[in-house]
Protein backbone atom coordinates (compact mmCIF):
# COMPACT_ATOMS: atom_id res chain seq x y z
CA UNK A 1 0.00 0.00 0.00
CA UNK A 2 1.69 3.66 -0.87
CA UNK A 3 1.35 6.28 1.81
CA UNK A 4 -0.93 8.29 -0.19
CA UNK A 5 -3.24 5.33 -0.17
CA UNK A 6 -2.54 4.53 3.76
CA UNK A 7 -2.61 8.14 4.89
CA UNK A 8 -6.25 8.02 3.45
CA UNK A 9 -7.49 4.88 5.20
CA UNK A 10 -5.81 6.20 8.32
CA UNK A 11 -7.99 9.61 7.69
CA UNK A 12 -11.12 7.77 7.16
CA UNK A 13 -10.84 5.44 9.98
CA UNK A 14 -9.47 9.00 12.32
CA UNK A 15 -12.89 10.12 11.03
CA UNK A 16 -14.99 6.91 11.76
CA UNK A 17 -13.77 6.96 15.23
CA UNK A 18 -14.53 10.56 16.15
CA UNK A 19 -18.16 10.80 13.97
CA UNK A 20 -18.60 7.86 16.77
CA UNK A 21 -17.26 9.29 19.79
CA UNK A 22 -19.69 12.21 18.93
CA UNK A 23 -22.76 9.65 18.22
CA UNK A 24 -21.93 7.94 21.79
CA UNK A 25 -22.62 11.80 22.86
CA UNK A 26 -25.24 12.38 20.75
CA UNK A 27 -28.09 9.35 20.63
CA UNK A 28 -28.76 9.40 24.43
CA UNK A 29 -29.00 13.68 24.36
CA UNK A 30 -31.71 13.42 21.03
CA UNK A 31 -33.60 10.61 22.85
CA UNK A 32 -34.34 11.59 26.43
CA UNK A 33 -35.35 14.72 26.05
CA UNK A 34 -38.67 16.41 26.94
CA UNK A 35 -41.59 16.56 25.11
CA UNK A 36 -41.48 14.00 22.87
CA UNK A 37 -42.68 10.53 22.99
CA UNK A 38 -39.64 8.26 23.20
CA UNK A 39 -40.16 4.43 22.46
CA UNK A 40 -39.05 1.78 24.91
CA UNK A 41 -36.40 0.55 22.70
CA UNK A 42 -35.13 4.00 21.97
CA UNK A 43 -34.72 4.50 26.01
CA UNK A 44 -33.74 1.05 26.02
CA UNK A 45 -30.81 1.73 23.59
CA UNK A 46 -30.02 5.53 25.06
CA UNK A 47 -29.23 3.83 28.70
CA UNK A 48 -27.13 1.21 26.94
CA UNK A 49 -25.00 4.03 25.12
CA UNK A 50 -24.71 6.35 28.14
CA UNK A 51 -23.36 3.13 30.81
CA UNK A 52 -20.81 2.41 27.89
CA UNK A 53 -19.96 5.95 26.50
CA UNK A 54 -17.25 7.45 29.21
CA UNK A 55 -15.21 3.83 28.66
CA UNK A 56 -15.68 3.99 24.72
CA UNK A 57 -15.52 7.83 24.10
CA UNK A 58 -12.14 7.46 26.24
CA UNK A 59 -11.03 4.68 24.09
CA UNK A 60 -11.53 6.40 21.10
CA UNK A 61 -10.47 9.36 22.07
CA UNK A 62 -7.25 7.72 22.64
CA UNK A 63 -6.72 6.23 19.56
CA UNK A 64 -7.60 9.30 17.57
CA UNK A 65 -5.20 10.89 19.17
CA UNK A 66 -2.55 7.74 18.08
CA UNK A 67 -3.89 8.63 14.53
CA UNK A 68 -3.81 11.72 14.52
CA UNK A 69 0.20 11.98 15.98
CA UNK A 70 0.57 9.32 13.01
CA UNK A 71 -1.12 10.95 10.33
CA UNK A 72 0.10 14.85 11.19
CA UNK A 73 3.82 14.23 11.05
CA UNK A 74 3.35 12.94 6.76
CA UNK A 75 0.56 15.34 5.67
CA UNK A 76 -0.14 18.73 4.52
CA UNK A 77 -2.37 21.41 5.89
CA UNK A 78 -6.10 19.80 5.13
CA UNK A 79 -5.60 16.95 7.18
CA UNK A 80 -3.77 18.77 9.90
CA UNK A 81 -7.18 20.45 10.49
CA UNK A 82 -9.11 17.35 9.90
CA UNK A 83 -6.70 15.77 12.36
CA UNK A 84 -7.41 18.75 15.30
CA UNK A 85 -10.65 18.49 14.16
CA UNK A 86 -11.52 15.46 14.75
CA UNK A 87 -8.92 15.09 18.33
CA UNK A 88 -11.22 17.92 19.35
CA UNK A 89 -14.69 16.29 18.73
CA UNK A 90 -13.38 13.09 20.29
CA UNK A 91 -12.33 14.75 23.64
CA UNK A 92 -15.46 17.51 23.81
CA UNK A 93 -17.47 13.63 23.64
CA UNK A 94 -15.83 12.34 26.29
CA UNK A 95 -15.83 15.25 28.44
CA UNK A 96 -19.75 15.36 27.73
CA UNK A 97 -20.65 12.07 28.26
CA UNK A 98 -19.26 12.61 31.62
CA UNK A 99 -21.58 15.69 32.56
CA UNK A 100 -25.23 15.36 33.08
CA UNK A 101 -26.58 17.73 30.92
CA UNK A 102 -29.94 16.18 31.43
CA UNK A 103 -29.91 18.62 34.37
CA UNK A 104 -28.42 22.05 32.39
CA UNK A 105 -32.17 21.87 30.84
CA UNK A 106 -33.99 21.65 33.66
CA UNK A 107 -33.74 24.43 36.43
CA UNK A 108 -35.70 24.36 39.81
CA UNK A 109 -38.43 26.93 40.24
CA UNK A 110 -37.59 28.88 43.36
CA UNK A 111 -40.62 31.05 43.52
CA UNK A 112 -44.21 30.59 42.07
CA UNK A 113 -45.82 33.18 40.23
CA UNK A 114 -49.46 32.56 40.39
CA UNK A 115 -52.34 34.75 38.29
CA UNK A 116 -55.90 34.72 38.79
CA UNK A 117 -58.28 32.26 36.56
CA UNK A 118 -59.65 35.02 34.63
CA UNK A 119 -56.22 36.50 34.16
CA UNK A 120 -54.45 33.14 32.91
CA UNK A 121 -53.69 32.85 28.96
CA UNK A 122 -53.25 29.60 28.69
CA UNK A 123 -54.30 27.67 25.61
CA UNK A 124 -57.38 25.85 26.11
CA UNK A 125 -55.95 22.25 25.19
CA UNK A 126 -53.09 22.84 27.85
CA UNK A 127 -52.31 19.99 30.25
CA UNK A 128 -52.74 21.28 33.74
CA UNK A 129 -51.86 19.52 37.11
CA UNK A 130 -54.33 21.15 40.09
CA UNK A 131 -54.00 20.76 43.47
CA UNK A 132 -57.18 22.05 45.94
CA UNK A 133 -56.62 22.15 49.96
CA UNK A 134 -59.59 23.56 51.48
CA UNK A 135 -60.92 26.27 49.78
CA UNK A 136 -57.28 27.37 48.08
CA UNK A 137 -56.09 25.90 44.62
CA UNK A 138 -53.45 25.61 42.74
CA UNK A 139 -53.29 24.91 38.68
CA UNK A 140 -49.62 24.01 37.29
CA UNK A 141 -49.23 24.03 33.46
CA UNK A 142 -47.69 20.64 32.65
CA UNK A 143 -45.45 22.52 29.59
CA UNK A 144 -43.70 24.55 32.17
CA UNK A 145 -43.26 21.91 35.04
CA UNK A 146 -41.65 20.04 32.28
CA UNK A 147 -38.56 21.78 32.03
CA UNK A 148 -38.35 22.36 36.04
CA UNK A 149 -39.46 19.22 37.42
CA UNK A 150 -39.93 20.63 40.73
CA UNK A 151 -41.90 22.92 42.62
CA UNK A 152 -42.37 23.89 46.56
CA UNK A 153 -45.37 25.77 46.98
CA UNK A 154 -47.54 26.56 49.96
CA UNK A 155 -51.37 25.40 49.36
CA UNK A 156 -53.87 26.26 51.96
CA UNK A 157 -51.24 26.77 54.25
CA UNK A 158 -49.95 23.40 54.31
CA UNK A 159 -46.15 22.92 51.94
CA UNK A 160 -46.76 20.72 49.15
CA UNK A 161 -44.03 19.73 46.27
CA UNK A 162 -45.16 19.40 42.97
CA UNK A 163 -43.48 17.50 40.72
CA UNK A 164 -43.58 16.15 36.60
Amino acid sequence: MTQTTNNRVLTFVLAMFSLASLLLFLIPAYVIRPFRYQSPQELTLAIAVKRIAPSLTLILSIVVLLLGVRLWRRSGVAVRILTALALLVSLGSAVMVRQNYFEWMFHPITTAGFVSVDKAQLPDREMLMTVQIGSDARAYPIARMAYHHILNDTVGKEPIVVTY
